[in-house]
């Protein structure tokens, strides 16, 4: 049976898709990806497994990577890891208007999503199994879309002109919101500055403490060098111990 906690959260979810089904944006951005609805089934398999509870602690991303969560649905979603460390594997639809250097082959993509082997594995190895971890945290991402240029460039939200930015962020608030009174965190974790941004702007004059640890992304220099050490460091400052 689906617990209270994670009802709330996917009613949550299927509310944010209907809310940024309208939403329209001009190029740059050429391709959109939902992967909310087109690989919800990953995504409810994530919440239905590991979002059950009120939790501790909350870590919030940014939006899905191309071979992330825009394949299996779940937030860093490297599909090695959603596998073989969190037991998830879930149909996914092809989503329409994809781009064709981005293709969603879902739980049978090859490639890595070097973000979500970062994440999710320096997790497996200071927790060993995905219950201890869960036991106090949970991962979820700030804004579900992914956005590509006609080159197959991953765009960031945050890069989006303010008249498409606005709107997108509205209901990715309401959202998130809606996340933190289901799981009720004392602590909210942005996993980069954009995402601890959001949420301080989201959740401002709620009953929670905020913090930011380094985005894992290959993109950012700081995270190529030994990422697992340095976030390591960053939970300890602000008082949360990384370890199971």
């Amino acid at each position: 049976m689906t617990s209270r906690v994670a009802r709330a959260l996917l009613s949550a979810a299927g509310e944010l898709v209907e809310a940024l089904a309208p939403l329209r944006f001009a190029k740059p951005v050429a391709h959109v990806y939902q992967p909310l609805d087109y690989a919800s089934a990953g995504y409810r398999a994530y919440v239905e497994r590991w979002g059950a509870s009120e939790r501790e602690i909350l870590w919030i991303g940014m939006n899905p990577g191309p071979f992330g969560m825009m394949q299996t649905g779940v937030p860093f979603g490297d599909v090695a890891k959603v596998r073989d460390f969190l037991g998830i594997t879930a149909p996914v639809r092809a989503p329409s208007g994809a781009h064709p250097s981005r293709p969603v082959d879902g739980f049978a993509c090859a490639r890595s999503e070097v973000s979500g082997t970062r994440l999710w594995g320096t997790i497996q190895e200071r927790f060993g199994a995905p219950e201890r971890f869960f036991a106090r945290f949970f991962v979820a991402n700030y804004c579900p879309l992914a956005f590509l240029d006609e080159g197959a460039r991953n765009l960031t939200p945050d890069k989006l002109p303010k008249h498409e930015r606005e709107p997108l962020e509205a209901a990715c608030d309401v959202h998130l919101r809606a996340l933190f009174a289901a799981m009720k965190p004392r602590l909210v974790i942005g996993v980069g500055a954009f995402a601890e941004a959001r949420a301080r702007h989201a959740l401002g004059g709620l009953d929670v403490a905020f913090g930011r640890i380094t985005h894992p992304s290959p993109a950012n220099p700081t995270a190529n060098r030994d990422w697992a050490g340095l976030v390591t460091r960053e939970l300890a400052a602000l008082g949360v111990a990384f370890v199971g």
